[in-house]
């Protein structure tokens, strides 16, 4: 029996992970490529909020408060994502390009903060022998400025872009395969970084930083490569003027569930990123841990994140949607702070760790079933799938940057109560800080179902409303 050649492709793309994410509009190559920009944002994000956060207090001895000032920075601008998808949306072109132009800057602004990162970190620190003396803060804030807003640029347009290349049947698909890519380019940039920067030096500092640059550009220039089509514009589409940004705005809340969603999304990323400065901490402190002990919390996180992308499969393929999962995503974390709660008094590292990996389960389901929510949002008017995923962006980069500020600053106010006694004996315990923060985060995801029950009333499962993320290859 002959076996044709197109059967034997067929079936060796069909065993690939995210196989079925694949569509006429949208080949495999190019789906590919166009995924590298979120190992950018990835490392970015890593960078900028974890190693950058340590280097500053512990190698470069600057103020908390002057790091705490920088690493807010990026949080300030998240809310122009929205902004920024609008004019992708309504960009005028000679050669028609919308997303092309925005991924481009975004690139280049990601790369121009990190180029001068290093340097603006080592004035900042006071290794400064000639100019005024705010040269480091400036430079720094700049730095931090210019990397914050190329990240949401970069990734807003390639959202943006993904969502109208893909076709209505692959793009929870895509959508699942971009938030793998951001989960591995924030895992491998952790190790890679935290490994070269062991032996930390001014000059180690400068080389990793502004060799990171050269990565993103790298990787962001093959992802928007050809990745959209010339469509010559006449002078008059090009002069006609451009759409209002509230116009915009009210055509999106007002024909779909928009205004809903977003409440969800922030509110649902509000209760699951509290305890993202407080879980290693709270292992460390309450239950005793060991420093590579606390460092394995973040690979449970990202395994109960990636099994999580395995039950979305499964669950929407037996006709769940995309809001009833988020559903059982906030069921899931109300299970997994409950076991960290209760992991102190019974000192249980066990069912730590299992608070962990649940957390990572549950805000996977969420965060994966918000986004494809997003793209397959119902735009009307001057609204278009840029504003759409610029509002989600908007609202979930937000919430996740105050939630880490409101999660810290909750467990020192009241950890300084309780052990001062002002709380009483029975609360006279560096637990009470951490408990306290998680019992809000319970509060919140309760909250957060009640936000989110509407839409699932109003959305009856069926087959057409059903959407299939196709991920059962993918190895969990």
């Amino acid at each position: 029996m002959i076996v044709s050649r197109n059967y034997v492709k067929n079936l060796g793309l069909g065993m690939l992970p995210f196989s079925d994410a694949v569509s006429e509009q949208l080949p495999l190559k190019q789906l590919l490529r166009l995924s590298l920009f979120q190992i950018s944002v990835g490392m970015a994000s890593v960078m900028l909020l974890g190693t950058l956060n340590r280097v500053m207090i512990v190698e470069l001895s600057v103020m908390a408060w002057i790091v705490a000032i920088m690493i807010a920075i990026p949080v300030l601008v998240a809310p122009f994502r929205a902004l920024l998808g609008f004019r992708s949306d309504t960009h005028r072109s000679a050669i028609g390009w919308k997303r092309i132009p925005y991924l481009w800057f975004g690139s280049l602004w990601q790369f121009g903060g990190l180029a001068i990162m290093p340097m603006g970190l080592l004035l900042l620190s006071g290794d400064q022998v000639a100019g005024p003396d705010w040269a480091g803060e400036v430079g720094a804030a700049l730095a931090f400025l210019l990397t914050g807003l190329g990240m949401h640029m970069t990734q807003t347009a390639g959202l943006a872009l993904a969502a109208d290349r893909a076709s209505d049947e692959t793009r929870p698909q895509v959508v699942a395969l971009l938030y793998v890519m951001f989960l591995i380019g924030m895992g491998v940039s952790a190790v890679l970084i935290g490994t070269l920067l062991i032996d930390f030096s001014a000059l180690r500092l400068v080389q990793v930083v502004q060799g990171a640059a050269v990565v993103t550009i790298v990787l962001n220039v093959i992802a928007l490569w050809k990745q959209e089509k010339v469509t010559p514009m006449t002078k008059a589409e090009r002069d006609a003027p451009r759409p209002k940004f509230r116009d915009a705005w009210n055509d999106l809340t007002k024909g779909s569930d928009a205004g809903r969603l977003l409440v969800v999304v922030f509110i649902g990323t509000l209760a699951f990123n509290m305890q993202d400065v407080l879980l290693e901490p709270y292992g460390g402190e309450i239950l005793g841990l060991s420093v590579s002990a606390t460092t394995m919390l973040t690979a449970m996180w990202v395994v109960g994140a990636l099994l999580g992308f395995g039950l979305a499969a499964r669950w929407l393929k037996a006709l769940i949607n995309p809001y009833r999962m988020a559903a059982r995503g906030l069921l899931v974390g109300l299970v997994a702070f409950s076991a960290v709660i209760f992991a102190a008094p019974m000192n249980s590292t066990i069912l730590f760790f299992a608070g962990a990996f649940g957390i990572g389960l549950g805000s996977g389901l969420f965060a994966v079933s918000t986004l494809t929510s997003a793209m397959s949002l119902e735009t009307s008017g001057t609204a278009g799938k840029g504003l759409a995923l610029g509002a989600w962006g908007a609202a979930q980069a937000t919430a996740a940057g105050l939630s880490i500020f409101i999660g810290g600053a909750l467990r020192d106010a009241v950890n300084a109560l309780a052990t001062s006694g002002a709380l009483g004996e029975a609360l006279q315990s560096a637990t009470t800080g951490y408990s306290v923060v998680y019992h809000i985060e319970i509060g919140l995801l309760f909250v957060t179902l009640i936000a989110l029950g509407p839409l699932v009333r109003v959305r009856p499962v069926t087959e057409q409303t059903a959407v299939p993320t196709g991920l059962a290859e993918f190895p969990t």
